[in-house]
């Protein structure tokens, strides 16, 4: 029989018990040992088994629940937690600590998946799990942020495999009630947002609440009975379905994100936040909402309100391919908009206008996420040059590297990921490396031997041996192997042979094949009587990505080969539980993706912070990061337009480096056993990347080059009845009208023939410009030098204000910076104290 509903019983917990709730519904735990001791105290076994605090008190025999109830000692740890906690969400905090003036009471942050913890399974990879560190790093540092997303009703799938190795999805449905959330609600009734659907409908959601640290997740969900039957399931999966329903998620989300967000703030007295982050263009509609929001209550047009709307916005994009962009057909854009419905007083082809590209027939939402952003960003330095050059369309007439998208690295959060067993050895919190929780001068190596770090090395990499078996077995058992075929799983990797890791999404550009280019190469590897290596593999494909199920079909087929299913595995169910014990255990992070689509891939940054050496191509972080002593670069056939050919002279570069350098380096032991060689590069990692690769650091860049200076936009932009915002929208008013006639005539290098020209030199660029009704305080009139090539094109410019006469002529006197061919231009651009890049307005006029 099946049921026709479900629905999910708390425990009812004693009196004094009740701390136990507010510990269990706190996703801090997630990241808080003491916590979890304390809930593992209750009943080792079935904590280990479920590691999820509230399922554990609904699965406590009530009995153990009363016994607990009268222990003192249990009462007594009970009480110390329940007053850490508080302590720990009123204490002033590094944002609290700060005098900056201006830094906004709230910030909004929404992203369309958040990875805070397994317990709670809205998330499907690299995007979420950020979205979580996020989340928490920013609770940690106290900024009062407040995350919005939607709740999904069957999560993300999971993952099991066929006897033929191809990958099979199943959908578990979710109950809300028994996960740590807990409904929005006025008055005993569910808080409900609307958002205005084609044909005179509503789509309403109800609200519910996670709780991360300090920081409120707030969750739309509109599988309720207020919706009609087909709008019931827009919530359902993450990811899935066809335009129709993506169009309607990113509305929901967008839209109904952010009037969530106001009214949580409305009930529970929160801060109105000043700043939204977008992380993602998926919830880019907010924007249109924030516009009507401020059209309807404060009477400004349109463009009078976009001011205020783009300088409150940071948009952070993760897609270093345009195929990665989310787009729309344009007839189904207006089918949501035209109306008039969903954005009272908005105009629909002002909204059609923010997506328009290259193509009159698709809505481009990063576009419109760039339009409706004063501040945009990727997420590595090399990301943000792929990024600057991808969105170069939409500047034209700036240099690529002048296009305002600057870029800010992903963190990850230290506390989730490292190994509690390191944190104890290295005496602190691998939270605060490099931060206040070091002494200056001090060293991780203080009273550490190698000794003891190699010895905890493979501590660790014998828990990850033991989870693979574990997993190995389960996997075949799914696959309808017997329990009595099943002994050689008790054999599977060994805690003494050198363990590579490769385990994320499983797209076609990250390569998980690139291994198997020389199967003959990888088994000598896999299978070397003196120095073996043993690789654990995991990862999930996009249900509709065939070619990334074709991929996952081709590595099953080679760890199934009896003669190295004990070398190498393929974990299914990739997951936030399996990836740590993948980060802690494995002693090589492998990532090969096809440089330069892989934008930051974090998974290396958490091996790093358990001692793990990273061997990858120099893509996304490790770009920036690779120094020679922290790990391996593979080389990358640059120029080599043949894919086949790439892959097989990169694969053959990842062999070499395995077998000539990482396996001999590892087996290298001293007189103690100790590869004391292989262990300075990982003291070396653990000093030099501790600091950087944590999320601490990634939100602080945020707040000082994203909130703060929004936040100061924004006042600027409203205060005085918006007056900045009015001033800025007349001044575009007035470029529309003078821009297109604005002329440089003609200019001129002036120095003394006399002389020779060598660097140092002095020199002046004099030219004639008709400002056609401009005055000059409302321009920037620049003289630009530089390199020049063949091309005439200019390279590491410098520029220098050119001042004005007052009748169109304008002078600047510059030094030569450089030898060799130099050139210099002119150019006017837009000036006004409300852009935040003089590029802003995609605006300029060369000579």
């Amino acid at each position: 029989m099946r049921a026709v509903r479900r629905f999910t019983v708390r425990a009812s917990l004693p009196e004094s018990l009740a701390g136990l709730g507010a510990l269990a519904t706190n996703l801090r735990w997630t990241w808080h040992p003491p916590t979890r001791d304390l809930f593992a105290s209750m009943d080792a076994e079935l904590f280990n088994a479920i590691r999820d605090p509230l399922r554990m008190l609904t699965a406590l025999p009530p009995e153990r629940l009363s016994e607990l109830a009268v222990d003192e000692d249990f009462l007594r740890r009970t009480r110390e937690a329940a007053a850490d906690l508080e302590r720990y969400l009123t204490e002033p905090r590094w944002y609290q600590r700060r005098t900056d003036e201006g830094l906004p009471g709230a910030v909004a942050y929404f992203s369309m998946e958040f990875g805070v913890t397994e317990a709670l399974p809205n998330y499907s990879g690299g995007l979420g799990v950020l979205a979580g560190d996020h989340l928490k790093a920013a609770s940690d540092l106290g900024v009062p942020m407040i995350g919005a997303g939607l709740l999904y009703r069957s999560g993300y799938f999971r993952q099991a495999l066929s006897l033929d190795g191809w990958q099979v999805e199943h959908y578990p449905v979710i109950d809300p009630n028994a996960f740590p959330l807990e409904l929005v609600t006025d008055g005993g009734r569910p808080v409900l947002v609307e958002v205005a659907m084609p044909g005179g409908r509503e789509l309403r959601a109800q609200i519910w609440r996670a709780r991360v640290g300090r920081i409120p997740l707030l969750l739309l969900d509109s599988d309720i009975e207020d919706n009609d039957e087909d709008l019931r399931p827009v919530t359902d999966r993450l990811y899935g379905g066809d335009a129709d329903h993506r169009i309607r998620q990113e509305i929901l989300a967008g839209i109904g994100g952010f009037r969530a967000v106001r009214k949580f703030c409305e009930l529970t007295g929160h801060p109105q936040p000043l700043v939204f982050h977008t992380n993602e263009g998926h919830a880019g509609f907010l924007g249109l909402e924030r516009a009507r929001e401020i059209i309807q209550a404060d009477g400004l047009a349109f463009d009078e309100a976009l001011p205020a709307v783009r300088a409150g916005t940071v948009f952070t994009t993760h897609t270093p391919v345009s195929a990665g962009i989310d787009r729309f057909p344009v007839d189904l854009v207006q089918r949501y908009f035209t109306d008039g419905r969903l954005v009272p007083d908005v105009d629909p082809r002002r909204v059609l206008a923010l997506g328009a590209e290259d193509n009159p027939g698709l809505f481009n939402m990063a576009h419109m996420g760039l339009r409706l952003a004063q501040r945009a960003n990727g997420v590595s330095q090399l990301h943000g040059r792929v990024t600057r050059r991808m969105f170069s369309r939409l500047w034209p007439g700036f240099d690529e590297d002048e296009v305002p998208i600057s870029s800010i690295t992903n963190g990850v959060h230290g506390p989730t990921w490292v190994a509690r067993e390191l944190s104890a050895l290295l005496g602190g919190n691998h939270d605060e490396f490099g931060h206040e929780g070091r002494t200056p001068g001090s060293s991780l190596r203080d009273g550490v031997t190698d000794e003891q770090l190699w010895g905890l090395r493979r501590e660790l990499r014998e828990k990850l041996v033991g989870e693979v078996r574990r997993r190995v077995r389960a996997a075949w058992v799914q696959r309808g192997a017997s329990a009595l075929e099943l002994g050689w799983t008790d054999r599977v990797f060994d805690p003494d042979v050198l363990t590579v890791g490769f385990a994320r999404r499983v797209p076609t550009y990250k390569r998980l094949t690139l291994m198997l280019r020389d199967p003959d190469r990888l088994r000598a590897l896999l299978l070397d009587e003196r120095r073996p290596i043993q690789i654990v593999i995991g990862g999930k494909s996009h249900p509709a990505d065939d070619n990334g199920k074709q991929l996952i079909q081709q590595i099953v087929r080679f760890v199934d080969d009896p003669a190295v299913r004990h070398r190498i595995v393929f974990l299914p169910d990739y997951d936030m539980s399996m990836a740590r014990y993948l980060y802690r255990g494995c002693d090589v992070w492998l990532n090969n993706p096809v440089r330069p689509l892989e934008a930051c891939g974090t998974s290396g940054m958490k091996s790093a912070l358990n001692g793990g050496l990273n061997l990858s191509i120099r893509d996304g972080w490790w770009e920036e990061c690779y120094d020679g002593s922290n790990g391996w670069a593979i080389p990358t056939a640059d120029g080599i337009t043949d894919p086949l050919r790439r892959d097989d002279l990169e694969a053959a570069a990842l062999y070499d480096l395995l077998g000539q350098q990482i396996a001999p380096l590892y087996y290298d032991n001293d007189a103690a056993g100790v590869p004391s060689g292989w262990l300075s590069m990982v003291w070396h990692t653990l000093e030099t990347l501790g600091p950087f690769v944590q999320a601490s650091r990634m939100v602080r860049e945020y707040v000082d080059s994203g909130y703060l200076p929004a936040s100061r936009t924004v006042a600027a932009a409203t205060g005085d009845g918006y007056r900045g915002a009015l001033s800025l929208a007349d001044y575009r008013t007035k470029l529309e009208v003078a821009w297109p006639r604005v002329r440089i005539f003609d200019s001129e290098l002036l120095y003394d023939h006399a002389e020779r020209l060598v660097v140092g030199t002095e020199v002046t660029v004099r030219a004639r410009i008709d400002l056609a009704g401009l005055d000059p305080s409302e321009v920037d009139v620049q003289a630009v030098v530089g390199q020049v090539g063949d091309a005439d094109e200019l390279t590491e410019t410098s520029t220098v204000p050119m001042r004005g006469d007052g009748i169109g002529a304008f002078a600047a006197s510059l030094t030569l910076p450089r030898a060799g061919s130099v050139g210099y231009t002119v150019r006017v651009l837009p000036k006004h104290d409300l852009l935040a890049s003089p590029a802003e307005l995609a605006r300029v006029v060369l000579a």
